[in-house]
């Protein structure tokens, strides 16, 4: 052995599982963690090193390889065409609004969304989402358009989209990577809500059901009733939304027992509403999660201050990705023979946010004031990382 070589005893060895090796490199790897003293003893040498080379070879067989898929969703703000409908309510869309250049604007509003979905879970996943929910857009033509934008049409999205009954004439929709994501099922949902006797016309919930590579999976796509006339006075229409959800899932298990259902949307309520946590029965905590329970992971960031949109110096947390026990690893466990969540987060980057000005900070929204301010949408996405084991 080299002259040179100082030799130390392991007085400890900490075995950790590294979940970020998961996310950079696919696969899990061992990690050791050793406190050393110095060692003269030249039996204890040898042993040492030994030890340290079957670490090594156990940390390379032990090393395994994951398949990463983002799910996300997305209000892109108004994505309306430039062509007046005379079956909706679209003149007054901030659009049609613009006394000049609308296809101009259009097409660079397209671009700006191209390269934020491009974008949108490539860090980990090494590509944009498999699957994408959207809200606030026109028509699917206006889909049609984006998912053949430079950023996009070498991805091969597919569109299931619906009209729906709301009077701006806005929709919800779901974008999929057709090699990734195979539908087997899609309706529109209305959620049938009455106020003071008169029927609500707001948007459908999407219900989307698909394999997942191999997995059955179920998506609910939501754009719940505004906060127009005060949040408390409002607040119902939100509840029978969500109650609505709640019918749906139970259709799904109808045939499903362990359904993997994602609810995904701008619900226009925090994580922290009645709608969630009395209708729904949300949890935000993995270890309170019990069969057909919903797990909401945007209530602890709610907590912690994060936003995705802002209104007159109000921060809420509208837009939100929740699912069912069978999607998660409870506390100890690391069971990815299946799809479960890695991760939730926001797409905050700082492209997406405002600069200057009062509301710096705030997302860089497309419209302001009546004229188009450059921007990419007033809400920011937000995204799940699903993994399972090659």
């Amino acid at each position: 052995m080299p002259a040179n070589l100082v030799f130390f005893e392991v007085v400890n060895v900490k075995l950790i599982l590294t979940n970020e090796n998961i996310i950079h490199n696919q696969r899990i790897g061992l990690k050791f963690v050793f406190t050393f003293v110095p060692l003269k003893n030249n039996f204890m040498r040898k042993l040492i090193v030994l030890l340290v080379s079957i670490m090594s070879v156990f940390s390379i067989s032990a090393q395994k390889e994951y398949k990463i898929r983002t799910v996300a969703f997305y209000n892109v703000e108004n994505l309306f065409d430039t062509i007046n409908d005379v079956t909706k309510n679209d003149e007054f869309s901030p659009m049609m609004e613009l006394k000049a250049g609308r296809s101009k604007v259009y097409w660079d509003k397209i671009d700006k969304l191209g390269k934020v979905i491009n974008e949108l879970g490539a860090e980990k996943a090494k590509t944009s989402p498999a699957i994408l929910g959207v809200a606030e857009i026109e028509n699917k033509q206006v889909l049609e358009d984006l998912v053949k934008n430079k950023h996009l049409k070498k991805k091969r999205y597919g569109i299931i989209h619906f009209d729906s009954p709301d009077k701006r004439g806005i929709d919800v929709a779901l974008l999929y990577q057709q090699r990734y994501f195979k539908p087997v099922h899609y309706e529109a949902v209305n959620p049938n809500i009455y106020s003071n006797n008169k029927k609500v016309y707001t948007r459908d919930i999407l219900w989307v059901s698909g394999y997942l590579d191999d997995e059955l999976v179920h998506i609910l796509v939501n754009h719940w009733p505004s906060r127009r006339g005060g949040e408390a006075k409002s607040s119902p229409l939100r509840e029978k939304a969500a109650y609505k959800v709640t019918q749906i899932m139970e259709r799904i298990r109808e045939n499903d027992k362990d359904a993997k259902i994602i609810i995904m949307g701008d619900f226009n309520d925090d994580p922290m509403n009645k709608s969630f946590k009395e209708v729904i029965k949300t949890k935000s905590d993995k270890e309170d999660v019990a069969q057909d329970d919903v797990y909401n992971p945007y209530e602890k960031m709610f907590e912690k201050g994060l936003n995705t949109t802002a209104y007159r110096d109000n921060l809420s947390l509208f837009d939100q990705i929740m699912f069912t026990s069978p999607l998660l690893n409870k506390k100890g466990r690391k069971d990815f023979s299946s799809y479960k969540m890695f991760k939730s987060g926001i797409f905050n980057k700082r492209f997406l946010m405002q600069k200057q000005g009062r509301y710096k900070g705030y997302p860089f929204r497309s419209f302001s004031n009546g004229q188009y301010s450059g921007g990419y949408s007033d809400h920011y996405p937000v995204y799940l990382y699903l993994i399972k084991e090659k």
